[in-house]
């Protein structure tokens, strides 16, 4: 690569996006509207965490994965999007899920199960 490529490149790698700011951190999920919350914290304290540029991580119940995060705007609002894979009871999942900063400052949200369930929640910093 010639030096003013790996100097863009270098350059881009480090940048976070201005919307990753709004999100990152530990949320914690407080309502799901498919599971009660004696399930949530079933294993560890239900919660969605954001890292970086793309990364975060998200558990609640049995389930805890990683995830692969794109920010950007929906509707006006600041949003981030993002696969994930990890485990549900020891066994390997994987799909997609979204949030958006709605009032009070919390987040809201949709989370699916590829080929299961989803469902919308609610996260507060945490």
């Amino acid at each position: 690569m010639e030096s003013g490529l790996v100097e863009i490149w270098s350059n881009n790698v480090a940048k976070v996006p201005g919307f990753a700011k709004a999100f990152a951190g530990c949320w914690r999920i407080v309502e799901m509207d498919n599971w009660d919350s004696d399930f949530l914290d079933l294993v560890e304290k239900a919660h969605l965490t954001f890292n970086g540029k793309s990364d975060g991580e998200i558990a609640f119940g049995a389930l805890n994965g990683l995830l692969d995060v794109r920010y950007g705007a929906r509707d006006g609002t600041a949003c981030a999007e993002f696969s994930w894979e990890g485990r549900d009871e020891n066994d390997p999942v994987c799909s997609r899920g979204w949030v958006t900063i709605g009032t009070a400052g919390r987040l809201v949200g949709h989370f699916y199960i590829h080929n299961g369930d989803d469902s919308g929640f609610v996260c507060e910093r945490g």
